[in-house]
């Protein structure tokens, strides 16, 4: 499989780079965490109970939804880490080898995660800042699934849900922002708890655990109890514009009072991915924030603008073995990675 080939089949409409504000955020996720009514838990059912779930779901999805059934009994582990590193599934769903499902979209944009913490995790993923736009496509979902099973709700608490902290809406909603001039004029730091204090918290990019790698960051929702959920859409929405606005105002003061060390920074960056042989993925993530940022200013034309999306998951060890046809040592995965970089930089510079 060519290269080209290999990125037109395995990247996600969402990682495309052409949503709104695409400068800053790369995309926008939303998750409805729903239980069936009179059911244990997931925590605490079996296989049985489990099974029937599935079905119920497939049942309730197959007449309108055109999404394709992937049980996790049937794949090997490398197959659900890059599932994983695609953000389609939780690493919760990728350990629930007997019990777990997701029912994903041809565009890769729904993938509804079943028998995860909860019974259900409908996810809709979408490119830039589309808060709005992408739950209203995950409620339309609900609303069809809603149509044929009976959710666990009380009137009082809203959804019911296996973890106390979901309960209410049972939605979190999240945008993916790259910020390195906040990083860079070391704001950050202080700009974290800050947002904590307002309901909201800062993770890496895959979620809880993981880390900020190449000035990538996950702004979520913690509360779902006492709110709406259009409450919390805007809370969201209104964080992430004044942290755009702040990360605008970091790279003008990077141009003005650094010129030559941000395009020192930019193109020693360039050169290291155009021409490493053996590259690890904090360092290739860090040298890709810097390109893109180079991209966003100006200094680089003749790289895609979609070059971090694409690389921040195909450069992932997952796919990097995917890729490679089987497992590789640590060693082998950087000078994959390095080659797979090199190649993606002379796709884009040959076109």
């Amino acid at each position: 499989m060519s290269l080209e080939r290999f990125i037109n089949q395995q990247t996600s409409a969402w990682m495309s780079g052409t949503g709104p504000d695409s400068d800053v955020v790369l995309s926008t996720r939303v998750r409805l965490a729903r239980n069936l009514d009179n059911t244990m838990f997931s925590t605490v059912f079996g296989l049985e109970e489990a099974q029937r779930i599935v079905e119920e779901i497939q049942e309730a999805s197959a007449e309108t939804l055109a999404l394709e059934l992937l049980k996790m009994e049937d794949l090997s582990p490398l197959q659900k880490r890059v599932l994983v590193e695609k953000h389609l599934i939780s690493p919760f769903l990728a350990e629930a080898s007997l019990y777990g499902a997701a029912f994903i979209s041809e565009q890769e944009d729904v993938s509804i995660m079943v028998n995860e913490e909860d019974h259900l995790r409908i996810q809709c993923l979408s490119s830039g800042l589309q808060l709005q736009e992408t739950l209203n496509k995950a409620n339309r979902i609900d609303d069809v699934i809603e149509e044929k099973v009976q959710y666990a709700f009380d009137e009082k608490k809203g959804y019911l849900t296996a973890c106390p902290t979901n309960v209410g809406t049972g939605l979190r909603a999240s945008v993916m922002i790259h910020l390195p001039g906040l990083v860079i004029t070391r704001q950050m730091n202080r700009i974290i708890p800050a947002i904590s204090q307002l309901g909201l918290v800062v993770r890496g990019i895959y979620g809880e655990g993981s880390e900020a790698l190449g000035n990538i960051f996950q702004i979520s929702n913690q509360l779902t109890l006492g709110k709406s959920e259009e409450d919390i859409i805007n809370d969201l929405d209104s964080v992430v514009h004044e942290l755009m606005s702040r990360e605008q105002s970091a790279r003008d003061a990077l141009m003005q009072t650094s010129p030559v060390r941000l395009e020192d920074r930019i193109y020693r960056s360039y050169g290291i991915l155009s021409n490493s042989r053996i590259i690890e993925t904090a360092e290739a993530f860090q040298c890709l924030s810097d390109v893109r940022l180079g991209i966003d200013l100006g200094y680089i034309h003749d790289i895609s603008k979609s070059i971090l999306n694409e690389l921040m998951i195909l450069t992932q060890p997952g796919f990097l073995q995917q890729y490679a046809g089987g497992p590789l040592r640590a060693e082998e995965r950087d000078i994959r990675r390095a080659a797979l970089i090199r190649e993606r930089f002379e796709l884009d510079e040959t076109n």
